[in-house]
Order: C-alpha cells, then sequence, then structure tokens
C-alpha cells in the first residue's frame, strides 16, 4: 500500500558564497545546481555525495543571474557590471564574455530551443543573443525605466519582460514588436514568467502581491496576497498546477493553482529570500537569499499524475466558462495577430511596519513602497469603442495634447526601430572586420614564412 505523499522536505543545504544569493539553476542533467552572489562569484554544485564545488571568478560586480542552456552545456550569467558572460561548466569554467548593454544586466534567460539568450538591463532595453554566432543579434525598446526581468515562452514566439515603470509587456519575436501590455498603479513586478504551456504569465510584485494573467484573454486569473513584504522571484512546476515564491519576508510560499488557494509556507532562511528554482522534473526546488544559503528542498509534487488533473479540469473547457489555468484550447490566438488593450490595475494592499532584515531589499524591490498606506480596489479597462469616450469639454486632458503625445510616441517607435537596425549593422560590421584582422594576419604569417 503507498504511502501518502510527505510535505516539501529540506534535504541539504550548500554554504560557499560570501554574500547574499540572487539566482539559482538547475542542469536540466538534474546533477547540478548553479548560483549566482553578490559576492560576485558563480558556484557549480554537485549533488553526488563528496563531490567538490567549483567557484567561477571572472565578473567585476555582483551577478543578478545565472541559468543552464537547454542542453546543460552553457552557462549564462548576468552583473551588474554590465557583461553577459557564457561558461562552459565543468572544473576550468572558461568563459566569454558579452558586451551590448550601457547598464547593469539583471536577468538572461535561454529560449527552449537553445538557440537564443534574452538579457534584460537597467538600460531600459531587452537586447537577443543569437548563441550560433555568439553575437547579439537585436534589442527590444519600450519601457521607460530600469527592465528587471525577461522571459521567453516555451515556444519561443514571445518574450515577456517586466519593469519599473509598472508595466509588465509582451514581446513578438518574430516581428520584434510590443503586442501586448499590462500596467499597474501600485508597484512594480520584480520577477516574471511563463507557466510551462505558455498560456500565463506569473508575476511576483514589490507591492508583496502574486499575480497570474491569461495572455489569450488578457485578464487577471489570480491574485494571491500571502507575503507581508516583496515578493522577489516566483517559479512555475513543471506540471503548471503549483507556483512557488519568494519573499522579503524571509518565506517560500507554495500556492496550489488548481484550488487558487496557499498550501505550505516554508521557513529555512535567515532574512530576505531573493530566489527560487525548480528542477526540470519537479522533484526538486532550490532557494537563495540574504543568509549566502543555498537550500534544496524535495517536494511532493510528482506523486500526482498531470494526466489525471488535464482529465478532472476537462469539464471546464467550455466557451462559457471562465478563463483557468487548465484551459487546454485556448479561445482566441495569441495575442501578437493583433494589437490588444492594455489593462490596468488598482489593487487593495496593506504593508506592515518593515522589518529588521528589509533594508537589505533596496536592490530588489523599490524602498519607496514599503511606507506605503492602503490602496483602494478597483479595475479598469480601456474600451475599444471610442464612442464611449468623454467629448471635448469633460475631457481631463486635451484632445490636442492626446494627439500630440500619440505623434511623439510613433515618432520614438520610429527611432527605437532605427536604432535596432543600426545595431544589427554594427554587428555585421564587428564580423566582417574581425574576418578581416584574421586573413590578415595569416597574409602577414605567410610572407614571413616565404621571407
Amino acid at each position: 500500500m503507498a504511502s501518502a505523499p510527505e510535505d516539501p522536505v529540506l534535504e541539504r543545504y550548500f554554504k560557499g558564497h560570501k554574500a547574499a544569493i540572487t539566482s539559482v539553476d538547475f542542469n536540466p542533467n538534474g546533477k547540478q545546481l548553479a548560483t549566482a552572489s553578490w559576492d560576485t562569484f558563480l558556484m557549480l554544485w554537485n549533488f553526488k555525495p563528496q563531490a567538490r564545488a567549483f567557484r567561477y571568478v571572472g565578473h567585476k560586480d555582483v551577478v543578478t543571474s545565472v541559468q543552464f542552456s537547454p542542453l546543460g552545456n552553457l552557462l549564462a550569467s548576468a552583473s551588474r557590471d554590465r557583461t553577459v558572460r557564457l561558461w562552459i561548466p565543468d572544473k576550468r569554467g572558461k568563459s566569454s564574455e558579452f558586451k551590448a548593454h550601457t547598464a547593469p544586466v539583471r536577468s538572461v534567460d535561454f529560449s527552449a530551443d537553445g538557440q537564443f539568450l534574452a538579457t534584460a538591463s537597467e538600460d531600459k532595453s531587452i537586447k537577443v543573443w543569437s548563441m550560433y554566432r555568439q553575437r547579439f543579434f537585436y534589442s527590444l525598446y519600450r519601457h521607460t525605466h530600469w527592465v528587471r526581468c525577461a522571459k521567453f515562452s516555451p515556444d519561443g514566439r514571445l518574450i515577456v519582460s517586466c519593469s519599473e515603470d509598472k508595466t509588465i509587456k509582451i514581446w513578438d519575436t518574430t516581428n520584434k514588436q510590443c503586442v501586448n501590455n499590462f500596467s499597474d498603479s501600485v508597484g512594480f513586478a520584480n520577477f516574471v514568467d511563463f507557466n510551462p504551456n505558455g498560456t500565463c504569465i506569473a508575476a511576483a510584485g514589490s507591492d508583496h502581491t502574486v499575480k497570474i494573467w491569461d495572455i489569450r484573454v488578457n485578464k487577471l486569473l489570480q491574485h494571491y496576497q500571502v507575503h507581508s513584504c516583496g515578493v522577489n522571484c516566483v517559479s512555475f512546476h513543471p506540471s503548471g498546477n503549483y507556483l512557488i515564491t519568494a519573499s522579503s519576508d524571509g518565506t517560500l510560499k507554495i500556492l496550489d493553482l488548481l484550488e487558487g488557494r496557499l498550501i505550505y509556507t516554508l521557513q529555512g532562511h535567515t532574512g530576505p529570500v531573493f530566489t527560487v528554482s525548480f528542477s526540470k522534473g519537479g522533484e526538486l526546488f532550490s532557494s537563495g537569499g540574504a543568509d549566502a544559503q543555498v537550500l534544496l528542498w524535495r517536494t511532493n509534487f510528482d506523486e500526482l499524475s498531470c494526466k489525471d488533473v488535464v482529465k478532472r479540469n476537462l469539464k471546464r473547457l467550455h466557451f462559457d466558462s471562465s478563463p483557468h489555468l487548465l484551459d487546454i484550447y485556448p479561445r482566441i490566438p495569441h495575442p501578437h495577430v493583433r494589437k490588444p488593450e492594455t489593462i490596468e490595475m488598482t489593487e487593495t494592499i496593506v504593508r506592515p511596519i518593515p522589518e529588521k532584515g528589509e533594508e537589505m531589499c533596496g536592490y530588489f524591490s523599490n524602498p519607496s513602497l514599503m511606507s506605503s498606506e492602503c490602496f483602494s480596489t478597483s479595475l479598469k479597462k480601456k474600451a475599444e469603442d471610442m464612442s464611449d469616450l468623454p467629448s471635448e469639454s469633460h475631457r481631463s486632458v486635451p484632445l490636442a495634447v492626446t494627439e500630440a503625445l500619440d505623434h511623439i510616441m510613433e515618432q520614438l517607435h520610429v527611432l527605437t526601430q532605427t536604432v535596432s537596425i543600426l545595431e544589427q549593422r554594427l554587428t555585421l560590421t564587428e564580423d566582417k572586420l574581425k574576418d578581416c584582422l584574421e586573413n590578415q594576419q595569416k597574409l602577414c604569417s605567410a610572407i614571413q614564412q616565404k621571407s
């Protein structure tokens, strides 16, 4: 007789970093864990008993993000030193440096096929790199403040990004356009990611909230207020049924997305928790925070068959039912075939007095939000029917000003597209120049040998 599944348990911990842990990621082979830290180092931990850990030195400032490629043969890292590095995850740890951002880089993310790498930066841009050529490919510009995170969708067709401009944007990787925009009037998202089937996104809010959006119908599906401080990171279980969150309140929380409720609160860290990530199979997850410890947890979620969950939710597959995470057949195509509406949110948030360890979170959450009072709850949606708009005499903003702003935005869009084209041409020029220098060196060597 099978025993009942146990609660998530702390399996082991790793100590080696000298400062806060900013990012963790599992090797797809399930045998290694990579971590990044404020101490400027990356570390590669092996799960075999008595196996030694490797420390990678190269960045000159805080390492903000780390991720394995889908095959596990490369390791990408981002840093406040404005660079991105690609490492070979072995005992030598050789790396190559990528430079294109003009400000600290906040996140790295490989596409599912491993052909591209997306990076987000405080220079307000997202950049996409070709892994085949190991060169800069193109930039995405529309954010007006620091970009904190950028992630590919599972199929690679979309990129989601979040910024301190209080927006979350969806980008089409084919035409390199912003195709969807979610705005929040309370706080900004520290972290954002797609669920495993690519129909929803989860956002970790500086306003202590976790929000799940359905990007097919542009609706807020679930809104959780389970933390007492800013949420720094989220990670979906591979089944898509669970979400784990890491917060500056020092806790990890596990949400059951099918039931729409909190099921576990885990307290293992001393001080803020900055990062959390599930393994590829979902049987493990790891977390890191201000206490410089890396914790490895074992889950019980793999006990639940994904097929059973889908069967149990087939009754929801009705066109008149409300959106749900387990809807298998989208009611409409992905919204990049048309320009969708902007959704603006104003939520009710109660913020307690910041605790002792919270000042360490300034790099992860906006300190100005910590002392805010309560906010009123309302949901505003932009109407497509222009006949519902107020007349000129009732407008708070004159029509002429609105038209002028629209014209300015169009011109800015043209400028950003021009900059993107120039960057691509510059990359091609660099490649040609490199080829010329190599040919020149070969020619000089041949001449010297003859003489």
